[in-house]
């Protein structure tokens, strides 16, 4: 293990896990959490040091999801989002939007989100349907985005909008005090990563210059592809991967701590210990995946992508199948919600549908495998 990662493991032992509870049982935004993710320089992982970064990449921002996710996976996922979304920002936007946006981050400690899902087309996100209108002083869009994480909370959110390119789309950078920008909040009654506050944001008439174009019209595609994918799927793997890790340390603490009358505890009875032994496998193989995922892509391997996806296939079915076998272990107390156990079982469930689905990435990898075009 890095230091980093200690480092951003010891962090979360003191400001991620002690919201973890009261996160998910609210449904609230875990407030505390960001505030301290700011003041520790966490937002500014990935801004160049010339521009008052950590200077860092893919591998400490896998590292750091990964940290976060094992005490709180909403927390991870939030943090995550806020990452993917500045990555595709310092790539693509203008120096002047990209400094301010960089200096906001740097001093006041505010974090991004991505606003790209819609009604209409679920996880084929790639394919807004909201309405951009065009003129020489920018845009005006008006739609809604269907499923927004860190809503009202992020300063700035990601938009993919039609272009004036013919059957292509573009990247904005979306304000959160933007006039005409509001969130249908409290709609979120999802049964797990309940803390992502998750909503549809309408745009009704939003103004917006060029400058908040991210890059050259019609480039919004090899965006996604290029910056927001690699990012955004590791950062998945790394949410789903940390999970498993819980799961096994909490499923072993409490088959070893649950004792029968005559000293024995469950760790004893060998079918708790199969249980434990394919959750245990499930969290190896998840961790080794996502780290070789990331240090593949820094590495610029050629099959770095095929690496990513599979990664995020495997945290994501791992997680799954870890939460109910650690079910199994944790029994009635654990339906019952004594545990932590439970929570992360709905946590889990989210792995598999968030765009893109893992139905969707188990053809892409297939693709990429055999050097197709993924869409």
């Amino acid at each position: 293990m890095s230091d980093f990662y200690n480092e951003a493991l010891e962090f979360a032992k003191k400001h991620v896990a002690p919201y973890a509870k009261e996160t998910d049982e609210n449904a609230a935004f875990p407030v505390e959490t960001f505030k301290e993710m700011g003041k520790a320089g966490y937002f500014k992982l990935i801004i160049p040091t010339e521009l008052g970064g950590l200077g860092k990449g893919i591998v400490e921002h896998q590292e750091a999801v990964l940290a976060f996710a094992k005490y709180c996976p909403t927390a991870g996922l939030c943090y995550m989002m806020h990452n993917v979304a500045l990555n595709c920002v310092l790539a693509n936007a203008t120096e002047e939007t990209k400094k301010a946006i960089c200096k906001d981050v740097v001093e006041n400690e505010v974090f991004l989100a991505l606003a790209y899902s819609e009604f209409g087309t679920g996880t084929h996100f790639y394919l807004p349907e909201v309405k951009a209108e065009y003129s020489a002083e920018g845009v005006v869009l008006n739609g809604v985005k269907s499923m927004v994480t860190s809503a009202e909370q992020a300063a700035y959110y990601l938009v993919l909008a039609p272009a004036e390119k013919e059957n292509a789309i573009n990247n904005w950078i979306v304000p959160n005090d933007s006039v005409g920008l509001s969130f249908a909040m409290n709609q979120w009654k999802g049964i797990g990563m309940r803390g992502n506050v998750s909503c549809p944001m309408k745009m009704d008439n939003i103004k917006l210059p060029m400058s908040m174009r991210i890059g050259e019209d019609g480039s919004g595609m090899d965006q996604v592809f290029a910056q927001v994918a690699p990012m955004f799927i590791v950062g998945l793997a790394s949410v789903y991967t940390g999970l498993v890790q819980a799961q096994l340390e909490l499923a072993t603490n409490y088959s070893m701590s649950r004792k029968y009358p005559d000293g024995r505890s469950l760790s004893n009875i060998e079918t708790v210990q199969i249980h434990l032994a394919r959750i245990y496998t499930m969290a190896q193989t998840s961790e080794f995946l996502t780290r070789e995922a990331a240090r593949s892509f820094n590495a610029g391997e050629a099959d770095a992508v095929a690496k990513i996806i599979a990664a995020r296939i495997n945290a994501s079915e791992n997680a799954i199948e870890a939460s109910r076998l650690a079910m199994r272990i944790g029994g009635g107390k654990t339906y019952n919600k004594a545990t932590q156990i439970e929570r992360l079982l709905r946590d889990s469930y989210a792995g598999q549908i968030m765009a893109p689905s893992v139905d969707v990435l188990i053809v892409w990898l297939g693709k990429a495998i055999t050097g197709q075009p993924l869409v």
